[in-house]
């Protein structure tokens, strides 16, 4: 059985004409032990439904799902009380920005060990030598140090590497990491990655790894979900993904990365025409149409996933 099962995500922003669906339809799931990656451009809806699993939406967002499971538990239905037990205990979260994710005006520390003490009580003693223990885990130096010190004292990778420590204090099942490498160099982009890695093979972690970039993507992950205007367009094992990509913006995604052996030095790279429809009330179809080659009038209406086990959503045979 999966760990986490999503189907059917839908999640809304604003009220009567001014309604935006931010996420439409989303399906898919996160087995123990497995890395899945969503991945699609920005406004694609990656964040929202991260967001809308952790139970963290906006005031305004509407969120429902046909079915929203954790460990054969029913999330959707939860009281806020009963998922704050789960979120930061059972389910953790690396946020999108580490500069501001951290609050400035307390320490590693004491940030820290609030994340243990509030779910699994303890002395502060106690969950401080935890933070200790995982701040030197996740590769920083003199750990006990960097407990006294307060977030703008450390760099964005120092900071990248508290947010991942953070997480892991109340030994998570599930972690969902929402573009943990972006703000990163190269080389602690590779560094980061790494950890998550070697860290969801020793804890059997289910990791949700949100990105846009395909080259994390092909790195890390088991399987891979692709976004488009809110809707999961194609979900697939890794390799089966890219080695024949099913619809034409996955393709249009690939087509646009310069890939040795197969791009030459200065040859120009692909691009994708266009424009991401606003989605709001009334659209159907498939959101990708407007920019699609291969679009027909069939294409306007709702367009379901088909080809099991590579999963994709278009009319027109891969």
């Amino acid at each position: 059985m999966s760990l986490l099962e999503i189907e059917g995500l839908e999640v809304t922003f604003g009220q009567g004409e001014g309604r935006v669906a931010a996420v439409r339809g989303a399906s898919f799931s996160v087995a123990r032990g497995e890395t899945h990656c969503i991945v699609g451009e920005s406004g694609c809806g990656k964040s929202v439904t991260s967001l809308a699993i952790m139970g963290l939406l906006a005031r305004g967002a509407t969120r429902q799902a046909k079915r929203m499971e954790f460990d054969g538990r029913d999330i959707s239905r939860l009281t806020e009380r009963e998922m704050s037990r789960l979120r930061g205990h059972r389910i953790a979260m690396i946020f999108q920005e580490p500069m501001t994710s951290l609050n400035p005006a307390y320490t590693i520390g004491s940030q820290m060990a609030e994340v243990r003490t509030r779910h699994l009580g303890g002395t502060k003693q106690a969950a401080l030598d935890r933070a200790a223990e995982l701040l030197g885990r996740v590769g920083i130096t003199a750990p006990g140090m960097r407990l006294g010190q307060f977030p703008h004292q450390l760099s964005g990778g120092l900071r990248q590497r508290v947010m991942i420590a953070m997480a892991l204090m109340n030994d998570p099942e599930l972690l969902i990491a929402d573009e943990p490498t972006t703000a990163l160099d190269v080389t602690i982009q590779a560094q980061i990655l790494r950890l998550l890695a070697q860290l969801q093979a020793e804890l059997g972690l289910g990791l949700l790894l949100i990105t846009h970039d395909l080259g994390v993507v092909a790195r890390v992950a088991h399987r891979v979900s692709v976004m488009y205007a809110g809707e999961v367009v194609e979900n697939a094992a890794t390799a089966d993904l890219f080695a024949a990509p099913r619809h034409p913006y996955t393709r249009g995604l690939l087509e646009c990365l310069p890939i040795p052996g197969k791009v030459a030095p200065g040859a120009p790279l692909g691009s994708i025409p266009g424009m991401v429809p606003k989605l709001t009330p009334g659209f159907t179809g498939c959101g990708f149409r407007s920019r699609c080659s291969l679009a027909r009038a069939e294409c306007a209406a709702p367009v379901a996933l088909r080809g099991a086990p590579h999963l994709y959503r278009c009319v027109v045979d891969a």
